[in-house]
């Protein structure tokens, strides 16, 4: 069985050097391998996986307009352990910041899993959650009459 990962996905961009410089730089990625010529990249960070490839060099696979912001509807979840590190690298470059980090905690069956996560976008605008894990905890518990509202959008 392989340890590769089974989903890895391919981000179209419109400058691969920037995109490049963005992942590896800013969020910590390194680069596995790359194509240049093609303007292709494969970068890896612990157990993430993700492929860069510029837009109109080499093939490119569009199923409709690359409009900007490229990624609308999909957020790139990215688990370190490195956040503190990631959000000082975004501070110093002076990167826009879409949320602010945070802690959150999420249902996942009969247990909660926390998370310290912030959001920014790539150059191409697509959206990036970086997060760490922060452990798990037991439901809260709820009164009869109390309602709950458990929602959870992850």
């Amino acid at each position: 069985m392989s340890s590769e990962p089974g989903l890895v996905p391919e981000l179209a961009v419109t400058d691969y050097e920037a995109s490049r410089r963005f992942w590896c730089d800013l969020v910590g990625f390194s680069l596995r391998y790359e194509r240049p010529e093609e303007g292709f990249g494969y970068l890896v960070l612990g157990n993430a996986h993700l492929m860069l490839d510029q837009i109109d060099q080499g093939r490119t696979w569009a199923t409709g307009p690359l409009d900007l912001p490229l990624g609308r509807g999909i957020n790139l979840e990215v688990q370190t352990e490195e956040l503190d590190s990631a959000w000082h690298r975004m501070a110093e470059a002076e990167w826009p910041i879409f949320v602010e980090p945070e802690e959150k905690w999420y249902r996942a069956g009969d247990v909660e899993i926390g998370v310290r996560q912030f959001l920014v976008q790539d150059p191409d605008g697509y959206l990036v959650r970086l997060q760490e894990e922060i452990g798990e905890r037991p439901l809260p518990k709820v009164h009869p009459d109390q309602s709950q509202d458990v929602r959870s959008s992850d």
